[in-house]
């Protein structure tokens, strides 16, 4: 997920109760619910360097404990420079509990971006394999709504019950915000359970039927934006793979007949040459429907600073109609004429490179 819809996960959870036990517990679970995007650091090893790293190590179960000790020392550090002063002296801040805290925040990271069809690798070193549920787009505006109301709500309550002039029914009346804390982490949860729900219709929707004659090998359903009930539908059959958009309410596969076929690629030298590189290697680990794409450049070789062939690589999970994610999460190999490698790079942009012919 976006980072903002973190720190609030991890500021709810603090509110939600977990602040009651020691003091800076609302701030070590803000900070350590996000912190595991600290790899985003590894983009200044280039942008191959930084898609192998991205959602590994940090984001992984033998990562959480390394990654909760960063954010509990950061924060003893702040504690201590600002003279150990806290809100409530009579709730001193308890550093083992913080660590625990600290850690179920980052289980909270990774179950987050798990939700979501870009994946994580929970269970690295052990296994470079990629995970994902596929239910919750990357950025979902109810979570943020639902986080950010169960923050807010108490506030504004408590404003108004200032301004009418309502009187406290005692020393503990005031409001906290737990209750509302509470309830929006347990509307997350009922959210992904009616995600999951419609994601399994709609799987189940791709697999009851064959497309231009041919059986499907394997299927997948991932998340729109808002609605629960529109799903961007892949299938791949052993000549070709197809994409359209799913109805999980109806059910019903490719509602408006807008379905793509994209025909498997044909194996060649350059493809097989770029799927040998670094980025080749990192993408193809990643990528769950690859397809890559060979452009044949114009003129002299040398004066494209040795570059005689591109190969774009894309997954077409990102394909969705009317989107052009692939220029974002797609990636792209220079080769020369002798198939060396001359560029590789995440990403698509074209600029620089002379027009060319698709092979």
């Amino acid at each position: 997920m976006e980072p903002v819809t973190h720190l609030l996960f991890g500021a709810t959870m603090g509110r939600a109760g977990l602040n009651r036990k020691t003091a800076l517990a609302t701030a070590t679970l803000t900070l350590a619910a996000e912190a595991a995007d600290l790899d985003v650091l590894s983009r200044f090893g280039g942008s191959a360097f930084g898609l192998n790293h991205h959602r590994g190590f940090t984001h992984s179960f033998l990562g959480v404990p390394l990654v909760a000790a960063v954010v509990v020392g950061f924060i003893y550090l702040l504690w201590r420079l600002r003279g150990r002063k806290i809100r409530n002296p009579n709730l001193p801040p308890r550093w083992g509990l913080l660590f625990a805290y600290a850690c179920v925040a980052g289980l909270s990271h990774i179950l987050l971006d798990f939700t979501n069809n870009y994946g994580v690798r929970a269970f690295w070193p052990f296994s470079e394999r990629w995970v994902s549920w596929d239910i919750v787009f990357i950025a979902d505006p109810v979570l943020l709504v639902v986080l950010t109301l169960g923050l807010i709500l108490p506030a504004l309550f408590s404003l108004i019950n200032e301004e009418i002039g309502a009187r406290s029914k005692g020393p503990h009346a005031k409001p906290t915000g737990r209750l509302a804390a509470t309830v929006a982490l347990l509307a997350v949860v009922a959210y992904w359970g009616l995600r999951d729900y419609e994601h399994r219709r709609a799987v189940a929707a791709l697999q009851a039927r064959n497309y231009q004659g041919a059986d499907a090998i394997r299927v997948s359903a991932y998340p729109y934006w808002v609605n629960p009930f529109r799903w961007h539908g892949v299938v791949e059959t052993p000549a070709f793979f197809a994409s359209m958009d799913v109805d999980s309410l109806a059910p019903e596969v490719d509602p408006e007949a807008q379905m793509q076929i994209c025909y498997k690629p044909e194996e060649t030298p350059v493809t097989l040459a770029a799927k040998k590189t670094y980025l080749g290697r990192v993408y193809l680990s990643w990528a769950q429907y690859p397809v890559t794409e060979t452009e044949e450049l114009e003129g002299d070789p040398v004066e494209n600073g040795r570059a005689a062939y591109v190969v774009r690589f894309r997954d077409l999970r990102y394909d969705y109609p009317g989107r052009d994610a692939r220029a974002i999460l797609g990636a792209m190999v220079l080769l020369a004429r002798d198939l060396h490698v001359v560029e590789e790079h995440f990403g698509m942009s074209t600029r620089g490179l002379p027009s060319g012919k698709d092979r």
